[in-house]
């Protein structure tokens, strides 16, 4: 148990991620006092029946002022509008400021062409955690224990605020890392962003084929791992998208220079190709297997 250190912990947006940190702080002692803050009073009164949080209100500049620890848990392209309200509020002795998003460049940026400097108490963070199921009803306490939160300190960030971050999300039982902005959205768009783009493109692709019936009727197990994804929040990854755009044309340009020459082989009955690109595959999934096993451990 994690003694007290946050008196009022505000979570704005209580879906799959902020529903689970509202569990897991509540579960630790963390904070004494959950606030539930959002547009929509349905889905806060849920989570209220479901003891996720002690309050809700749908005021958001109240809910800042009465914050410790504020923490922004919409989606990507909602946090950068949320941001720019807050943003002419946060100073030296307000509270300290945190996001959930999978996108940490734009909220980045937004930051300093509104207040042209990064606000010492905002503290960009994402946990690499989740679910295909959205929603607050799908949020549990250990969603985050030993998945790792990544943290992207700037130029100008209080240690301190840093410091209070990592130790919240330290609390839920995850790992928590430092990252450059720009790695940190590289790094997403290739090993999450790209996935889910790929996962959504080949069921709509099939989905369109005058054979879709028959194909989801025969699909295999290997079919539903790889596009488990695909039932994911299409809102929020539409968002991420367009927030991280850059980074995914590149990882999208890169993979599919590597279909093109994968293609190639496939036309030309080359089987060494094939061979080596699927063993050099085999042994970098077996390696990441390793590394999963042993951080589960």
């Amino acid at each position: 148990m994690v003694s007290s250190e946050c008196g009022n912990l505000v979570v704005l947006g209580l879906g799959l991620i902020g529903g689970s940190l509202a569990r897991a702080v509540r579960e630790n002692g963390f904070c004494e006092r959950i606030i539930g803050c959002g547009h929509r009073a349905p889905s806060l009164e849920r989570a209220l029946e479901l003891g996720v949080i002690d309050e809700y209100t749908l005021d958001v500049d109240s809910a800042f002022r009465s914050a410790d620890i504020f923490v922004i848990c919409t989606p990507t392209l909602t946090a950068s509008s949320v941001l720019e309200q807050l943003l002419p509020q946060m100073g030296a002795d307000g509270p300290v400021v945190t996001d959930v998003a999978s996108v940490k460049g734009s909220l980045r940026d937004t930051a300093l062409r509104v207040a042209g400097a990064m606000p010492p108490r905002l503290v960009l963070a994402h946990p690499i955690a989740g679910s295909e199921r959205s929603g607050v009803d799908a949020s549990r306490a250990d969603l985050f224990v030993k998945h790792r939160v990544i943290i992207t300190p700037v130029e100008g960030n209080e240690p301190a605020a840093v410091q209070r971050v990592r130790r919240m999300w330290e609390s839920t039982g995850a790992e928590v890392i430092d990252m450059a902005v720009g790695t940190h959205d590289a790094v997403l768009a290739a090993t999450s962003h790209l996935p889910h783009v790929l996962a959504y493109t080949l069921v709509d692709a099939l989905a369109g084929s005058s054979d879709s019936e028959e194909i989801f009727r025969c699909a295999a197990g290997g079919f539903r791992d790889f596009t488990r994804i695909a039932s994911s929040d299409p809102t929020m990854w539409r968002d991420i998208a367009l927030a991280n755009r850059d980074a995914l044309l590149a990882a999208m340009d890169d993979f599919s220079e590597h279909l093109g020459r994968l293609r190639c082989a496939v036309a030309e009955g080359d089987g060494d190709t094939l061979q080596d690109t699927f063993m050099r595959a085999k042994e970098a999934r077996d390696a990441f297997a390793e590394i999963l096993a042993q951080r589960d451990q």
